[in-house]
């Protein structure tokens, strides 16, 4: 085999696995291209395939003891980011339209504004108030204030 030529495979599977990185952003294979790289780097100081495959795994295992606890850290660290459309839970509102149907859409006015509007509990009729349990997409979920 020519000299470097397993540099040259290491380094395609770096460049390989950094592409799967990219595409699944889940922390997948970012321990793997470290190993790729320090058995690129150990493909030119030996041509014996165990040692560098021996290579690939240790740093690769060892990367991904040293770093998963920092991080799955990191990861439950992020708070929830709320938006604007969570405040609208547990707001009241008012019909506009009645609903009948489990499957129809109706509308609300809640906090000054008309929502799409779904509810398991029936009926609903024009004027009655309403309280949002949930919202599913661009649709609440309400139910009538007792």
């Amino acid at each position: 085999m020519q000299p470097y030529m397993m540099a040259y495979f290491w380094i395609a599977l770096a460049v390989v696995l950094v592409l799967v990185e990219v595409a699944s952003v889940q922390l997948v294979s970012v321990w793997f291209v470290l190993g790729a790289v320090c058995a690129a780097v150990t493909s030119i100081f030996t041509d014996s395939l165990v040692i560098q495959i021996v290579v690939f795994v240790s740093v690769s295992l060892a990367a991904l003891v040293i770093t998963r606890p920092l991080v799955k850290k990191f990861k439950t660290n992020r708070k929830k980011l709320n938006t604007n459309v969570d405040r609208l839970i547990d707001q009241t509102g008012v019909m506009l339209s009645d609903l009948t149907d489990p499957q129809a859409v109706g509308q609300a006015k809640v906090l000054g504004k008309v929502w799409s509007v779904k509810s398991d509990v029936m009926p609903l009729k024009k004027g009655d108030t309403v309280r949002v349990l949930a919202v599913e997409g661009v649709k609440l979920i309400v139910r009538k204030v007792q």
